[in-house]
C-alpha cells in the first residue's frame, strides 16, 4: 500500500526543484497535493505532471509573504480534499555577499521569505493540521547548523528556522501533531541561480555537479522521513557528516573553513550568481 494513500498535502516552494519533485513523490504515493508557490504558469506544469502520472493535484498560486493568501491556499486545500494532512514549508531562497557588501534590506528580505514565511505557513495551516494529528516539516539546511563567508544571510535564516522548529516541535506535539525538520545539503535546485532580489538568473550552479544530489532522491528521503515523523533529518551524505563533524569538533570545522576560504572571498562572492570580484583599483 502507498504510505500517503488519500492524504491530503501542501507543499510552497512547490513550482521547481525540491518543492516539484516532493510534490509529484507525495502524489506517487496517493497523496493529493496543493502546490503553492508565485509562479502559476510552473505550478501548471507541475500539476499537469501529476494528473497525467494519474495523480490530483490542486495550484495555489501566492506568495509566502502573504499571510492571508496562505490562509485562503490552506482552507482551499481542507475544502478540496477533505482536509489537511500534511505540510511542507518548503519556500526559500539565498541572498549572498559579504557583510560590507549587504545591505540591512537584503538581510530584511531574507528573513522575510525564509523565517516569517515559514512561521506564517504554519500559523495558516496549523488548525487543519490540529483537526488531522498531521505532519509537519519545515526545510532548514546543513547551512544553519555554521557559519561559511559571502553566506551569513542565509545562514543566519535557516539556524533561526532550524531553533523556531525544535520549538514548535515540543508545542505542537501536545496536539497531535508531529514536526520534522528537513536540513538538506546541495540539492538540485535553481535556489543557487537566483539572485539577492529573489530572481532567478538562469546563471549555471557553481557547485560541482558530483556534490549535487538529484531533486527526485531527497524527496524520496523527505517524504520517507514525514512518514516516520523523524523530528530531524539531514538530506544528502555529506550534510550528515558535515553535521555530526559540527557537533563533534566544532573547532576543527571552522578552522577547515576559513583554511578554504582565506584569501578567497573575492572569488566566492563572485561565485554567488550577482556579485563580481571587485577591479584593481576597487571600482
Amino acid at each position: 500500500m502507498r504510505r500517503f494513500e488519500g492524504a491530503s498535502v501542501m507543499i510552497t516552494g512547490a513550482s521547481s526543484g525540491i518543492g516539484a519533485a516532493l510534490a509529484r513523490a507525495f502524489a506517487a504515493e496517493g497523496a493529493s497535493v496543493a502546490l503553492v508557490a508565485r509562479r502559476p504558469d510552473r505550478l501548471d506544469q507541475v500539476r499537469r505532471d501529476i494528473e497525467a502520472a494519474g495523480g490530483r493535484a490542486l495550484v495555489c498560486a501566492c506568495d509566502v509573504s502573504d499571510a492571508e493568501g496562505l490562509r485562503a491556499a490552506a482552507d482551499q486545500t481542507a475544502e478540496a480534499f477533505g482536509g489537511l494532512d500534511v505540510v511542507v514549508a518548503n519556500a526559500g531562497f539565498g541572498v549572498s555577499g559579504c557583510l560590507e557588501a549587504l545591505e540591512m534590506e537584503d538581510y530584511r528580505r531574507q528573513f522575510e521569505v525564509n523565517f516569517f514565511g515559514v512561521i506564517a505557513t504554519v500559523q495558516a495551516v496549523l488548525p487543519h493540521l490540529i483537526r488531522s494529528k498531521g505532519r509537519l516539516g519545515v526545510v532548514g539546511s546543513l547551512a544553519g547548523c555554521f557559519g561559511s563567508p559571502t553566506t551569513s544571510a542565509y545562514n543566519a535564516s535557516k539556524a533561526a528556522v532550524m531553533s523556531l522548529t525544535e520549538s514548535i516541535y515540543h508545542e505542537l506535539d501536545e496536539h497531535g501533531v508531529s514536526v520534522t525538520c528537513i536540513n538538506p545539503g546541495f540539492v538540485a535546485s535553481e535556489i543557487r541561480s537566483v539572485n539577492n532580489q529573489g530572481k532567478y538568473t538562469g546563471n549555471p550552479d557553481p557547485v560541482p555537479r558530483w556534490l549535487v544530489l538529484p531533486a527526485e532522491r531527497a524527496a524520496a528521503d523527505m517524504v520517507r522521513a514525514l512518514h516516520r515523523r523523524k523530528p530531524v533529518v539531514f538530506i544528502t551524505a555529506h550534510a550528515r557528516w558535515l553535521a555530526r563533524l559540527n557537533r563533534l569538533s566544532p573547532c576543527l570545522v571552522r578552522w577547515v573553513v576559513r583554511r578554504m576560504t582565506r584569501g578567497k572571498l573575492a572569488k566566492f562572492q563572485a561565485a554567488r550568481r550577482n556579485t563580481r570580484p571587485p577591479s584593481s583599483d576597487g571600482a
